[in-house]
């Protein structure tokens, strides 16, 4: 089974099944998308960022549904800070900017156990369902990833999450450059605003493949459900 996408068909190599693609939902967290969090208090309007939630749960029961392995990651820092970047702790050049730690009205922004730091209930995991803690943009480079994939024997990942421009590009290269074939889903990704989402994916979309492929969720959703139906159980 294959997904229609841009510039060739996911996967790249032999066909989609339950057993060698992964569903990735990148930092899905009220920090990213929920009032109080650490996006709205740079003053964000949420509407860009919240706009692809329900198609990701569209995309998620469907993965769900197939025996999909899911995989959600949440950026994360320790209370003591001692794992920020210093560019994560800058304020601007007047010193009156938002940076990681700082008290909000849902608690510190990015740090374990705040209240925005969790993952929103729309998409919260289920029991069986792993989650990524990771002090970065990527996971592949902090966490161990890249090990629970290759136990499982899965060479394929879908991405979906946030930020496009960021997280989304930063998995996408990083899982590229360990053979991982990639397919970003353009609607169940999404930025502080539509321009710069849009002008990431278009980043993504390479003729010579070398960012892996690009595909809306209708697409993969049909093949899911040919999937169901040539196997009787999406496997």
């Amino acid at each position: 089974m294959k997904v229609d996408a841009n510039p060739y068909s996911f996967p790249l190599n032999g066909q989609l099944t339950a057993q060698n693609t992964a569903l990735l939902v990148i930092d899905m967290q009220g920090d990213f998308c929920a009032e109080g969090g650490y996006m709205h208090q740079f003053g964000f309007d949420l509407t860009a960022l919240r706009r692809p939630i329900p198609t990701i749960a569209k995309v998620l029961a469907a993965c769900r549904a197939s025996g999909m392995t899911v995989i959600h990651t949440r950026e994360t820092f320790k209370p003591d800070l001692s794992d920020v970047q210093p560019h994560r702790r800058w304020r601007g050049i007047d010193g009156k900017g938002v940076a990681v730690g700082d008290e909000g009205p849902k608690g510190r922004y990015l740090i374990e156990g705040a209240e925005c730091w969790q993952i929103i209930p729309e998409l919260a995991p289920i029991e069986g369902e792993t989650v990524f803690d990771k002090p970065s943009y990527g996971a592949f480079g902090f966490t161990a990833i890249e090990a629970h994939l290759r136990e499982r024997g899965i060479g394929n990942l879908i991405l979906t999450g946030l930020t496009t421009d960021c997280c989304i590009h930063t998995n996408v290269r990083e899982a590229l450059d360990r053979g991982f074939d990639c397919l970003t889903l353009s609607d169940a990704t999404g930025a502080c605003f539509e321009a710069v989402h849009q002008a990431a994916i278009e980043l993504l979309i390479k003729k010579s493949g070398v960012f892996g492929a690009v595909g809306e969720s209708a697409s993969l959703l049909d093949a899911l459900d040919r999937l169901r139906a040539s196997t009787g159980d999406g496997t």
